[in-house]
C-alpha cells in the first residue's frame, strides 16, 4: 500500500507542477495532496504540524493566483478582456508550441494585447493594460511553479530520508 501511496504522490507532484503553467489545473493544492499522501504511507511518521502550514501555503497561493492578475491589470488599466486574451494566448501557447519556451510568453501577452484592443482601447492603453495583465499572469505562475517545485523536492527528501522503511525488499 505504501508503494501505491508513493507513486500516487509521485503523479500528483508532478501533475501539481504542470497546473502551475495550465490554468484548468490548481498546481499547488494538487502538489499538497502528493505531500499529504506520502505522510499517509506507514513508513513516513506523521507531521500534521508540517501538513498544516504547507496547506496554509498553498491555499494562500491558490488565492493569490486569483488576485494577482487582477491587481496587475487594474494597475495598469485593464480590463477583463485583457485577462482573458490572457490566458486564450496560454492555452495557444500550450496547444501549438511553435516558439517553444518563449511561447509561454509571447503568446500571452499577445491575447492580452488583442483583448484589450477588442475592449476597444487605444493603441497605447491597449498595450499598457496588456502588459500589467501579462506582469500579473507571470507573477502569478512564477510564485505556483516556485512552490510546487518546493514541494517536490521535500516530497524527495522526505522519501529518500525514509527509502529503508518503504521499500524493504531492496535492503
Amino acid at each position: 500500500m505504501d508503494i501505491a501511496l508513493l507513486i500516487v504522490g509521485l503523479l500528483l507532484m508532478f501533475v501539481g507542477v504542470l497546473g502551475s503553467f495550465l490554468p484548468v489545473l490548481p498546481g499547488t493544492p494538487i502538489s499538497w495532496a502528493g505531500l499529504l499522501l506520502l505522510y499517509l504511507t506507514k513508513a513516513i511518521p506523521d507531521d500534521w504540524v508540517f501538513l498544516g502550514i504547507t496547506l496554509a501555503i498553498a491555499a494562500i497561493v491558490f488565492t493569490l493566483d486569483y488576485i494577482i492578475p487582477v491587481w496587475g491589470t487594474k494597475k495598469f488599466g485593464g480590463s477583463k478582456w485583457g485577462m482573458i486574451g490572457t490566458t486564450i494566448g496560454l492555452v495557444i501557447s500550450l496547444i501549438f508550441p511553435v516558439l517553444g519556451f518563449l511561447g509561454i510568453i509571447v503568446w500571452p501577452f499577445l491575447g492580452a494585447l488583442v483583448g484589450e484592443l477588442m475592449n476597444k482601447a487605444d493603441q497605447k492603453t491597449a498595450l499598457k493594460a496588456a502588459f500589467g495583465s501579462f506582469l500579473g499572469f507571470l507573477t502569478g505562475t512564477f510564485l505556483k511553479f516556485m512552490v510546487t517545485i518546493i514541494y517536490l523536492g521535500l516530497f524527495i527528501h522526505k522519501a529518500w530520508e525514509y527509502k529503508s522503511d518503504l521499500f524493504p525488499f531492496f535492503n
